[in-house]
């Protein structure tokens, strides 16, 4: 018959072990002290936010300081530069920061649009002696057809429901197109942290082989809040043309504001198409893009209400 029984040697053994289990513990339980880490702050750079558009609505280059990691203030606005932009014909648009704010704003004077497709546009900023530069091109943009609504629950669980959204787009053919996708409600941006959304011809990227098909549902269904839309609500849905670059830009900025949990990699800036003429002064971040835009509007109304799929 088997059985299980400690020797005296094994008893011993165990005994041994627990009282040097115990003899430790008291010492562990100490080990509680914090420990300060000081940690170096780089230079302040400048950080430049500048996508320029085709619509006749104000046009915005945002520049700020880059403060340190932990500070959790609001970087603060670099005044007194110089911002132009030049298109590939000579057209030269000066943004003015009329309220020292840091935004430098260009409005055409006829109610004309920024920019064409088609043509190249080079970011000049001059700032504290030195001179940054940067090239985007304005590349199409597919219209949108529809936006529409349907009735679901916050999650399969949920008793809550309400609305999600959902537009209707299709790729352009014969060319590889490059989208940045975003959405408005009641006027607010969705600009969280899941909120950046790029397509590839109207999928996540070249293996999809959606050249001038309809975007694929979890696009179409990106404009979506982590609650639901509520009725009356009024939505807007924009599509940007993108460069590859720009596309390149946003996947890599996605990776870091979404970088977290067991395997996550050290946090590091984007690159940036921002660059300083002289090679060894200080170098920028940020990144500066010109985009064709389309977008529709339409209200949580039982017009616009479909029947859940």
């Amino acid at each position: 018959m088997n059985s299980f029984s400690l020797t005296g040697r094994s008893l011993v053994r165990s005994i041994t072990v627990w009282l040097t289990a115990l003899t430790l513990l008291p010492a562990l339980v100490a080990c509680e002290d914090p420990i300060k880490i000081k940690l170096d702050t780089g230079p302040s750079q400048l950080a430049v936010d500048a996508w320029l558009t085709n619509d006749t609505t104000t046009q915005v280059v945002r520049l700020t300081r880059t403060t340190g990691y932990f500070d959790a203030s609001l970087p603060p606005a670099a005044t007194g530069a110089t911002v132009t932009v030049t298109d590939d014909r000579g057209a030269v648009y000066s943004f003015v920061d009329a309220k020292s704010d840091g935004n430098y704003q260009w409005k055409s004077a006829t109610g004309d649009t920024f920019g064409r497709i088609g043509r190249t546009y080079t970011l000049a900023i001059q700032y504290e002696g030195q001179q940054y530069q940067a090239l985007s091109e304005m590349r199409r943009v597919t219209p949108i057809d529809s936006l529409i609504f349907r009735k679901e629950k916050l999650n399969p669980v949920s008793t809550e429901e309400g609305y999600q959204a959902e537009f209707y787009a299709t790729d352009i053919p014969n060319g590889t197109d490059y989208y940045w996708i975003r959405a408005y409600r009641n006027g607010e941006r969705l600009n969280g942290i899941s909120d950046i959304t790029v397509s590839y011809d109207g999928s996540f990227n070249a293996s999809g082989g959606t050249d001038g098909l309809a975007f694929i549902q979890p696009l179409r269904r990106s404009v979506n809040p982590d609650s639901l839309y509520d009725l009356n609500d009024v939505v807007k849905v924009e599509l940007l043309s993108i460069t590859p670059d720009a596309f390149s830009f946003f996947q890599q900025l996605s990776t870091q504001v979404n970088n977290g949990g067991l395997f996550a990699t050290p946090p590091a800036n984007v690159p940036t198409n921002v660059m300083n003429v002289n090679p060894k002064g200080p170098q920028a971040v940020g990144y500066f893009g010109v985009s064709a835009i389309s977008s529709r509007t339409a209200t949580v109304s039982p017009t616009n209400i479909r029947e859940s799929q």
